[in-house]
């Protein structure tokens, strides 16, 4: 690009920009000239929340109406969609992220964090007016979460549906588009309905139990989703005509019966039936220390297509040549080839390794990280899961949302150990 061409995008970024609202009716052919992917560059495109965490840990049990000693108080990158991408990255891929933040102190420090990181920030809204996105948690002193303030209004407010336009060449070429449920409803559509234009694969995260019902007006364009147990089953409510599903009971480690894998798949099975007979393809279904469900139907299109994109660049070959060296997928190649000629639905069951917990923030992020770097890389549906699981565990031992080093070669160990373990489960009654 010459000078006068950046002299041009420097203009019109600078004229888009509003105050503290978008500029609405503006032809955006002037800005998509200078977004427009080159064609060698179908990366992976995610789009939600940057958030700024403000973690509290006092050295002794926190009391209300008075202040407590802390052992550390600091400030960590965070936000769901912020940190699968920079979980992505560590692995070895290129996504590209669309967010948005306000000229506050939360925003400043998030992108100096972010530049230095050398992550791109095209897609990066930066509005004067507005607050970044802010979570404030206080946790008791053996690392449970005592109290948590969150003020995440500026996602929803002002990420919208013409922001998500401007770059819609991005998610055009993308083997996959991650979606958190953070957006705004309209925002989602918007985002969904341009992948549908390209075939794009959209994966949906639930965020919460209460804005995981918020795919109602847009699974018809979702392909995959990874919600925890009582995500599911909002998800599952808020597909049917009635509220027939109830939550899981938590249990904990302490109690005398735990139910068998079997058991609980059982328990979750007929909420997870009616997301597969919706049209979603995989589900990743996180069960905290006891693993994860990997449910799947009708996988061949999907596959496919994320495929065909992905030959169009040789990038992350780095994880999918490593983890095929470790864990060959011979042992399970003749099934998955089964699987995509066949219209049933199949299920997995992937145990979570142990681990020695620091902080369980980020780690279902950082398992949605894994596997969608794992899918862009070429891996197949069992692999993926299991590097995800890999991933969480890296995540859960480290204190920030975000391990600062994630290690290849202990991704792989622990992907290979996770997939020996692996069972299949029984979808019929």
């Amino acid at each position: 690009m010459d000078a006068a061409q950046r002299r041009l995008k420097s203009i019109s970024f600078h004229i888009l920009q509003p105050e503290n609202s978008f500029v609405h009716g503006i032809d955006s052919n002037l800005l998509l000239a200078f977004h427009k992917p080159p064609k060698s560059s179908p990366f992976p495109v995610v789009i939600g929340g940057m958030v700024l965490d403000i973690v509290a840990k006092p050295d002794t049990h926190p009391y209300p109406g008075t202040t407590t000693p802390a052992m550390y108080i600091e400030y960590v990158s965070g936000g769901v969609a912020r940190n699968v991408v920079e979980c992505m990255t560590k692995l070895g891929s290129k996504p590209f992220m669309i967010s948005v933040v306000g000229f506050d102190m939360a925003g400043e420090l998030l992108l100096k964090l972010w530049e230095s990181a050398e992550l791109p920030t095209e897609g990066l809204l930066k509005l004067k007016g507005i607050s970044t996105p802010v979570v404030s948690n206080i946790f008791d002193c053996k690392g449970e979460l005592f109290a948590g303030v969150a003020s995440v209004h500026a996602v929803e407010n002002f990420l919208s549906p013409d922001w998500i336009w401007k770059f819609k060449h991005y998610i055009y070429s993308a083997p996959i588009l991650m979606v958190d449920a953070n957006l705004h409803p309209e925002s989602l559509e918007a985002a969904c309905q341009i992948a549908a234009k390209s075939r794009t694969p959209v994966w949906f995260e639930p965020v919460s139990v209460t804005k995981s019902a918020r795919i109602a007006s847009i699974v018809d364009y979702v392909t995959c989703a990874s919600p925890n147990e009582n995500e599911l089953i909002a998800m599952a409510n808020a597909l049917s005509s009635q509220q027939r599903f109830s939550f899981v009971q938590q249990h904990t480690n302490t109690e005398k019966w735990l139910p068998s894998v079997q058991s609980l798949f059982d328990l979750l099975k007929p909420a997870i039936l009616l997301l597969l007979e919706r049209g979603i393809k995989l589900l990743i279904v996180t069960l905290g220390s006891d693993g994860v469900f990997v449910c799947f139907r009708d996988v061949a299109d999907f596959l496919k297509d994320i495929t065909i994109k992905n030959k169009e660049v040789d990038h992350n070959r780095q994880l999918l040549k490593l983890i095929n060296k470790i864990c060959p997928p011979h042992h399970h190649e003749s099934f998955l080839r089964f699987v995509q000629m066949s219209s049933g639905s199949f299920a997995f069951h992937l145990p979570a390794p142990a681990v020695s917990v620091v902080s369980l923030t980020g780690a279902g992020d950082c398992l949605v990280g894994g596997i969608l770097s794992s899918l862009c890389s070429g891996l197949d549906i069992l692999q993926s899961a299991a590097v995800g699981v890999a991933t969480a565990k890296e995540a859960v031992e480290a204190f920030n949302n975000v391990p600062v080093e994630i290690s290849l070669s202990r991704i792989a160990s622990e992907t290979h150990k996770i997939l020996s373990a692996a069972k299949q489960l029984i979808f019929d009654s």
